[in-house]
């Protein structure tokens, strides 16, 4: 494709996504797709000779795009958001256009600096003080998975540049709440702690880690001859967005010398908000952080940003520093290799940047009060119907809904439950996840897209209730 090729198709793909945005209120939210469905429209081999990109694109309308579920239609209360406001997706389009790497400083000095920049924007839009150092990650995952490599290093002396933990002789343990996100047991694993190292720590009536749980299972641990490694608490779970007590959580951690990691991927977003600030009092404490700065606050994914007290330890347990990237400046610069997992990392501080200067920080606190006060409103609405309740605190935008006729309980209510969800993805005219709480099943409805307005909340009420109605 030439250039001028480029142009052409271009242009017509900025106005497919644009023509997408403006008129996505009216497709179905959820794909009403089945298993294999996409699969056995498209050719089991790849194509000998070229085609034209007009067919590609008349192929990506026609078998593509109905097969998708729309997550930033109005009208998707599933999961939490996953917003990519259309500031940011410019963002991500000039960085794959320019197609450049940041391997070191010096293979394109700009990434670097501006990936400082944005990450240092952020700490002080969520009041995180100036001994945090960000970088970016793609995911959460990655994240909490890197935190956990620099507790294992921290605990062992550095075991990576000797024998590992292979040489260790007593295990060490990762203690995280019952309803911290799966991500947390598979970076445990991942880093070599073992299934049976990690404790999941009951919750308290609020579904928040019970710190006195926490300091019983760390002194049986220790009586054991075990090592207390990390402490994984959350700001704003998956299923409830519940709120551990960070900063009764981090006293015992530096009683005990262990590594704390707090993982706000949803709920540091609301932090921008001052009277927020709250919910992950003791933060200051802790000793790495992790936000997802491309779920509520909508920068398109992936945009993950870890924050880290000691970049110093960051750096010796992922420095790698081989020759054909050294380079005469790196005494003088940050090499963001060494921050992280991957040598190479996109431009992904583009969309960040873009995104907080198209919409400036008064405009994105704007917007997540109108979420916040959008959730209140259809919390009042299910607490006054007969019938329905509230399973959780709401601390955030994430209502934890079932539906209870009389005389249903047990199985009977989980199969309702399920049903009467579904019923609704099905209908495409709202996205909900159904999830079990206290092993019985409930609905999330997670307010939050960018497009959502109270009109679309007041509609996925009436379908709520629709789809309950004898």
């Amino acid at each position: 494709m030439t250039p001028e090729e480029f142009r052409t198709i271009g242009h017509r793909v900025v106005d497919w996504v644009a023509d997408y945005r403006t008129n996505i209120a009216e497709r179905p939210v959820m794909a009403p797709s089945r298993p294999g469905g996409v699969r056995a429209t498209l050719p089991e081999s790849p194509p000998e000779t070229a085609e034209s990109f007009n067919d590609i694109l008349g192929d990506f309308d026609r078998l593509i795009v109905p097969a998708l579920t729309h997550w930033q239609h109005p009208s998707f209360f599933g999961y939490f958001p996953g917003n990519g406001s259309l500031a940011s997706v410019i963002g991500d389009y000039l960085s794959t256009g320019l197609g450049v790497l940041g391997l070191s400083w010096q293979s394109s000095p700009a990434l670097t600096e501006l990936e400082d920049v944005t990450s240092d924007w952020v700490r002080q839009m969520v009041g995180l003080s100036p001994a945090w150092s960000g970088v970016i990650q793609d995911t959460a995952s990655t994240s909490t998975l890197i935190a956990l490599i620099c507790a294992r290093e921290r605990a062992t002396g550095y075991s990576l540049s000797r024998g590992g933990l292979q040489e260790s002789q007593h295990p060490l343990i990762v203690y995280a709440s019952a309803h911290a996100h799966s991500s947390v047991d598979k970076a445990a694993l991942l880093a070599g702690f073992g299934r049976a190292n990690v404790r999941h720590i009951p919750t308290d009536g609020n579904f928040a880690m019970n710190a006195d749980a926490l300091a019983e299972q760390i002194e049986a641990d220790r009586a054991a001859g075990l090592v207390p490694c990390a402490i994984v608490a959350t700001t704003g779970t998956t299923t409830t967005t519940a709120l551990d007590p960070i900063a009764t959580i981090a006293s015992l951690a530096r009683k005990n010398d262990i590594w704390l990691h707090v993982d706000a991927a949803m709920a540091g977003s609301a932090m921008i908000l001052s009277d927020c600030r709250w919910m992950w009092d003791g933060i200051e404490e802790a000793d790495s952080a992790v936000l997802n700065v491309h779920k509520w606050l909508g920068v398109a994914f992936d945009c993950s940003l870890y924050y880290v007290r000691d970049h110093q330890h960051l750096i010796r347990v992922m420095s790698t520093n081989p020759s054909y990237l050294q380079t005469p400046v790196d005494s003088q610069v940050r090499n963001l290799r060494d921050w992280g997992i991957p040598l190479g990392r996109r431009f992904r501080a583009l969309k960040l940047w873009c995104l907080i200067r198209e919409q400036g920080v008064a405009g994105l606190r704007a917007r997540l009060r109108r979420d916040l006060v959008n959730a209140a409103w259809l919390a009042e609405q299910i607490r006054a119907t007969v019938g329905w309740k509230i399973l959780a605190p709401i601390p955030l935008q994430t209502l934890c809904v079932r539906h209870e006729p009389g005389g249903l309980t047990g199985t009977a209510l989980d199969a309702y439950t399920l049903r009467w969800c579904e019923e609704i993805n099905k209908s495409g005219r709202a996205y909900l996840t159904p999830a079990t709480l206290e092993g019985r099943w409930m609905v999330r409805v997670s307010v939050g897209g960018e497009r959502t307005e109270r009109g679309d909340v007041e509609r996925l009420w009436a379908v709520m209730q629709e789809a309950v109605a004898p």
